[in-house]
């Protein structure tokens, strides 16, 4: 007999049909997978004759050949187990086929038989919202938030059967399984000084801009950039859901509710790979940092230190706001829409913004410069010198500016710029800066001799236009000219870096 059970399997942070075909039929006993499954996959064949054995049934003692559909890519990970499973009993005749009708089955099944969670469930139902999907009691929070129709969960192989044959109910949601701790964001409160690092934060935060912090250490770049998140508002339902598939799919831990809603906030170490920073692998490509921060904010800390491949590898994402990871196999395209935020020092000893403190040589401070390319220093819209808080600010100063504060004018001047446009301003583009962001004609005449002095880009013309515009909006200017002390308020914030020598 042959049973047809749906399934998904995941392939960056994109889930795919997968159709369970499960024959059962006479031969020598034996089981065969068919349709490129990966070690994890084939693997099944040992986790699933132990669960149904554990769970009661009979292994049939029969010739079984499982093919898994489509057989043109790759099947990976231990998700098809419960399909599988139940596949074969159908086959085997111990559950009647038509109570399988229209069901999706996703799980890892255990060797006695229980149902464990595997990562990619959001993306897996998001193959089909719209269909019956029954999943680990631990996943039905997460499979919850993106399918529309009837989640079902089980905590076994034995209580699917059941709840299959009608002879017991479905598992309800084990509260216990998900975080319910909320821990709130830092605060810009705890910032002593730095008022120009704090409007460049609140700039940045408003129009959704990418910033670089260039100062010492020690002079609080790092404090600074945790606090961003906390002055950004909470993720749209589209953008909710998609970085809740790619946490999902990377096996990340997700919040109470299943629904990612929060703006992520990812910190990579100096040491991370390119595959660990866009994503990767070999027949698995897993997301990486870039787009584990959709929606929310990428932190690179002492930047200095980062491979130049690995940093010049990030440049896709910051023009386009997705990463394609391509494979001979195949190819994936997976979201990474997020906003930079980049510290480093100025040399190698960090005390290059102190007159007469640093002691590094010409040609070590020329080397440092350049671990940071021209074309990826030009994609920063914001370039922030950070000195030090001086003596009063650090031990006697009052306390700042709260977020919740600064984020309501935060949330004001996103609302602005996505009524008028429809986009952030970071994301204008020329003709939508051609009709919001208009330089009068002392802005255009300072612009201009920015790019005649070599000092401007055409792209670093652009995004002068847009952190203008932004400033507009902060001051609540509603025209689409922008007055010349916003252009030059955005001139001051783009500091010139040594490698800028080498645009392109």
């Amino acid at each position: 007999m042959i049973a047809n059970i749906a399934s998904a399997t995941v392939r960056g942070a994109h889930g795919h049909p997968v159709t369970v075909e499960v024959h059962v039929g006479a031969g020598l006993p034996g089981f065969t997978m068919l349709g490129l499954p990966d070690e994890a996959c084939r693997e099944a064949r040992d986790r699933v004759r132990a669960a149904v054995l554990s769970s009661g049934f009979d292994w049939p003692d029969r010739r079984i050949t499982v093919n898994l559909a489509p057989p043109h890519h790759r099947k990976t990970g231990s998700g098809l187990d419960l399909a599988i499973a139940i596949g074969v009993l159908v086959a085997a005749q111990r559950i009647p086929p038509e109570a399988v009708g229209g069901l999706h089955m996703v799980g890892e099944v255990g060797l006695d038989g229980a149902l464990h969670p595997v990562p990619g469930v959001a993306p897996m139902v998001a193959v089909d919202r719209d269909a019956d999907w029954v999943v680990p009691v631990g996943s039905l929070a997460e499979a919850s938030a993106v399918g529309r129709s009837r989640v079902l969960g089980a905590t076994c192989l034995a209580g699917v059967v059941e709840a299959l044959t009608g002879t017991a109910e479905w598992a309800d949601c084990d509260a216990g399984e998900s975080d319910t701790a909320v821990v709130d964001a830092p605060d810009m409160r705890d910032v002593r000084g730095q008022p120009v690092a704090r409007a460049a934060l609140e700039v940045a935060a408003a129009g959704g801009h990418h910033l670089l912090l260039v100062g010492s250490p020690g002079s609080g770049k790092t404090m600074l950039a945790e606090r961003l998140c906390g002055l950004l508002p909470d993720l749209t339902a589209d953008v909710a859901l998609e970085a809740t598939m790619i946490h999902s799919a990377a096996g990340e831990r997700l919040p109470t509710g299943g629904l990612v809603r929060r703006p992520p906030f990812r910190t990579p170490h100096h040491s991370a790979t390119l595959a660990a920073m866009v994503g990767g692998g070999s027949h698995h490509l897993r997301p990486g940092a870039a787009s584990l921060a959709h929606g929310g904010v990428l932190f690179c800390d002492e930047m200095g230190q980062f491979a130049p491949s690995v940093l010049d590898g990030l440049r896709e994402a910051l023009e386009c706001g997705a990463v394609t990871i391509g494979r001979v196999e195949h190819q994936v395209t997976v979201p990474a829409r997020f906003q930079m935020i980049g510290a480093t020092n100025p040399c190698p000893c960090g005390e290059g913004l102190r007159p007469g403190s640093c002691i590094c040589d010409e040609r070590a401070r020329r080397r440092y410069s350049q671990r940071l390319s021209g074309p990826l220093l030009d994609r920063f819209d914001l370039r922030v010198a950070v000195q030090r808080p001086d003596t009063d600010h650090l031990l006697g100063g009052s306390d700042g500016e709260c977020s919740a504060v600064i984020a309501g004018r935060v949330e004001a001047a996103r609302t602005a710029a996505l009524q008028r446009a429809g986009v952030l301003n970071a994301h204008l583009d020329a003709v939508g800066l051609d009709r919001h962001a208009r330089p009068d004609a002392d802005g255009a005449a300072r612009l201009r001799t920015e790019i005649d002095a070599g000092r401007l880009t055409g792209r670093g013309y652009h995004r002068v236009r847009r952190t203008a515009r932004t400033l507009a909006d902060l001051a609540g200017e509603v025209g689409d000219v922008i007055d010349d002390r916003h252009v030059a308020t955005a001139v001051a914030m783009r500091v010139s870096m040594g490698a800028e020598r080498g645009r392109g």
